[in-house]
């Protein structure tokens, strides 16, 4: 039975690997990118250097199976992140500006993230200041794990005094969209590549 508890720097391997094994809309990603860590470490490694108060994680006897990763406040995660943790990873990946888009490779969309980070909407972040991630590997799936997960991160962003929470999710995996549903999110947007959920925690 995995057991739930805060996440460890020992676990920092763990997270990378997942949020690959996760990152094709919550299927394996692997075999689309070259670079093993270079989509943890835009949505997993972060959360575990900035935010580890809020950094939670599945584990069985095979390790790390799942994570939920959060902040209380985006604005300044994003502010921290812009100072302290893309200026090296802008020297580890170049940026694919010469690229058009279209043409870019999965690895170089990531690397354009990296250089040039979207921020969250501000009106957005008045009424849902807070975000997260959540991956769990099918192995760890099922059982009312993947809630438990979310409610341990919910409670300590209310804790924190967030009063509500926002996330992405790919449009195209309905299965989350589901499971977010369920937990009591509502849809607030919708682009032809992703949705965004919002839930109120006050």
């Amino acid at each position: 039975m995995p057991t739930l508890r805060s996440a460890r720097e020992t676990d920092r391997a763990a997270l990378l690997s997942i949020c690959l094994e996760t990152g094709d809309s919550g299927q394996d990603a692997t075999a689309l990118y070259r670079d093993p860590v270079i989509l943890g470490q835009v949505y997993a490694a972060p959360y575990l250097t900035f935010a580890p108060d809020f950094a939670f994680v599945l584990e069985d006897d095979q390790g790390v199976g799942g994570y939920v990763l959060g902040t209380p406040d985006t604005a300044a995660f994003e502010d921290t992140l812009e100072r302290e943790w893309w200026p090296p990873l802008r020297l580890q990946y170049p940026d694919p500006q010469t690229t058009p888009p279209a043409g870019r490779t999965p690895d170089e969309r990531i690397a354009h993230l990296i250089h040039h980070p979207p921020r969250a909407p501000r009106e957005l972040l008045t009424t849902y200041p807070a975000h997260l991630h959540i991956d769990l590997l099918p192995r760890v799936q099922g059982g009312g794990r993947g809630r438990a997960l979310m409610h341990t991160l919910l409670d300590a962003l209310r804790a924190a005094g967030a009063p509500g929470v926002h996330l992405g999710v790919g449009a195209r995996n309905v299965r989350a969209q589901g499971f977010y549903r369920h937990l009591g999110f509502t849809e607030l947007g919708r682009t032809p590549g992703a949705v965004t959920f919002g839930r109120r925690l006050d």
